[in-house]
């Protein structure tokens, strides 16, 4: 019956299940209750680096999405001055990397965006200009224009004697004279018909020459020119169906730019020579330019004296071409030496040289005639 009366074997079982007492509650809340602080603390702090690390990428993902976008530029039109070369075959992007590279604009792509914007990317011409380090790239395309480039524009005369054309350059670039005879000795690219002779082959033209150009360029560009020439006129082949070499046919050539008193007249002058040399026996060409080159001197008329000359450019006196050309003929000079003129001329006198009137005959008695005519209009 004890189960239905109860014992005391119950009561410690009854005691065990009564649970924690107030003070284990009490301690157990407070466990609880830092461990939650603990908790919050941990993710304010998890969340406030999340926040940090979302912030800064966010910045940076800013700034590079702004500098893109709208890449870093200066303002103003800058200070002082450099000397910037846009080379040949240079793009828009090639030049706003060298603009950049010396501090002329802030970045390429300020650069790349402005003339772009302006129409001119396609635009850009090769040569040396004047800008200014932190300037706007707006600025820096306006001063890139053609009309600003950093040049000497030296036009040279057909006609002209080495030398002379050494003293035009020099007064043109501030260079010695000197610099230029050393440079003509130099490789300027001289057909191997030329035999390393420059006088002949710089050719008369309207040269843009840049002031950090050497002599060295500067005659080189001359002898390209020449060349060029060269080749549209095929100089060699045409010379070899005449019965001679490129060099004879420039020798002729500054003989005609020399005689000639017009243009007109250069293919009757290249006539002359080549009938005077195809005499049989052949006849000196006795021409007075020639004597002159070779005494250095200038002037239309030999005089008893210089026509005493032992030089081997004295033509009265000498058979045949002179050894090499004695100016530097223009193209129709060249024209015509290689088509000369249909005529059985032998003598041609400038009559009037300030009128450039020029007479031609077969007749040696008519060419005494024209002498006289010349003597009178020349006093």
């Amino acid at each position: 019956m004890d189960f239905l009366l109860g014992s005391d074997d119950d009561g410690p079982s009854r005691r065990r299940s009564r649970g924690p007492s107030r003070s284990q509650r009490r301690r157990s809340r407070k466990r609880r209750t830092r461990q939650r602080r603990k908790g919050f603390a941990a993710s304010l702090i998890a969340i406030v680096v999340v926040a940090g690390v979302l912030g800064g990428v966010g910045y940076l993902g800013f700034n590079w999405f702004h500098d893109v976008i709208v890449p870093k530029d200066f303002t103003g039109a800058g200070t002082g001055e450099i000397i910037v070369e846009v080379k040949e075959g240079a793009t828009a992007s090639d030049v706003a990397q060298e603009l950049e590279k010396q501090g002329v604009v802030a970045s390429a792509r300020a650069f790349v965006n402005a003339i772009g914007a302006a129409g001119k990317s396609s635009s850009l011409q090769p040569g040396e200009y004047t800008l200014r380090k932190g300037m706007s790239a707006e600025a820096a395309v306006t001063m890139l224009d053609p009309k600003n480039r950093v040049l000497n524009r030296l036009t040279i005369r057909e006609g002209l004697r080495l030398s002379k054309i050494f003293t035009e350059l020099s007064t043109a670039t501030g260079k010695p004279v000197e610099e230029f005879k050393k440079a003509a000795k130099k490789d300027l690219g001289l057909p191997r018909y030329a035999k390393g002779r420059l006088e002949g082959y710089a050719f008369p033209a309207t040269y843009e020459i840049s002031p950090k150009l050497s002599a060295a360029q500067i005659l080189t560009k001359m002898v390209d020119r020449f060349n060029q020439t060269a080749q549209r006129l095929d100089l060699e082949r045409q010379a070899k169906q005449l019965g001679y070499s490129a060099h004879e046919i420039m020798i002729i050539a500054s003989i005609v730019q020399a005689e000639s008193g017009n243009q007109d007249d250069m293919g009757k002058v290249a006539r002359v020579i080549y009938n005077r040399l195809s005499r049989n026996p052949q006849m000196n060409l006795a021409m007075d330019s020639t004597v002159m080159y070779g005494l250095n001197k200038y002037g239309i008329a030999a005089t008893h004296a210089d026509l005493k000359s032992t030089s081997l450019y004295n033509t009265y006196t000498r058979p045949g071409l002179p050894p090499g050309p004695i100016d530097n003929p223009g193209d129709h000079a060249i024209e015509a030496a290689l088509k000369p003129a249909d005529g059985n001329w032998l003598y041609f006198v400038t009559v009037d040289p300030k009128k450039g009137i020029t007479k031609f005959t077969d007749k040696e008695s008519e060419f005494w005639k024209f002498r006289e005519e010349f003597n009178r209009n020349n006093g």
